[in-house]
């Protein structure tokens, strides 16, 4: 079967790259394989996880050698999985409906410029809703803005932090969401490629 080449592009200790690579071996992602992660910062611990998983981890400056890179590499699929970082439209175009995101939240709420990580929560539990999530779409020139291909809901509890939250919205919602995103988006790009 002739899989999908998946990039992950990561910031930070890549808890989200660590469900991809665990579904990957579970057989969940069995239409795509990752075969490159790439992070903006040059000391983020998932870079780590990439290499003690057999898995191609490089630092990209910026976008223009990461392009370069993926290139190279053949990627068809782009995962951003806590990239903390805009990309440009140039680079959406290089990869337009092939990149998407995991938004800790139930876009429409709490998203956007300025949304992410511990912030996302935080403005949950201070608007005081019962249920916030996880989001997977594809990315666009609008932060958060892009078509939406699944959601998950997660209840907010009595006595929450931003802390607890965060933890119950990723084991919940964004493991068990963006490897199951990825593998349909993975599945079709291999279909249509034969």
């Amino acid at each position: 079967m002739v899989k999908t080449k998946i990039a992950v592009l990561v910031s930070g200790g890549g808890t989200n790259l660590q469900a991809l690579i665990d579904a990957q071996k579970s057989g969940i992602l069995h239409s795509g394989e990752i075969v490159l992660v790439a992070s903006n910062k040059e000391n983020a611990y998932a870079l780590k996880r990439a290499q003690e998983n057999g898995i191609k981890a490089v630092f990209a400056k910026d976008e223009e050698a990461l392009l370069k890179i993926m290139e190279a590499e053949g990627i068809e699929l782009v995962i951003l999985a806590g990239f903390l970082k805009i990309l440009s439209s140039e680079f959406i175009s290089a990869y337009e409906n092939r990149i998407i995101n995991i938004h800790p939240s139930l876009i429409p709420s709490f998203c956007g410029k300025g949304a992410y990580g511990l912030h996302v929560h935080e403005m949950a539990l201070s608007y005081g809703v019962k249920l916030t999530g996880a989001t997977v779409h594809f990315v666009n020139e609008v932060p958060d803005g892009g078509q939406i291909i699944a959601q998950k809901a997660v209840e907010i509890l009595e006595g929450d932090t931003p802390e607890i939250l965060q933890r119950r919205v990723m084991e919940r919602a964004e493991w068990v969401l963006l490897p199951q995103a990825a593998e349909m988006i993975s599945e079709k790009i291999a279909k249509g490629k034969k």
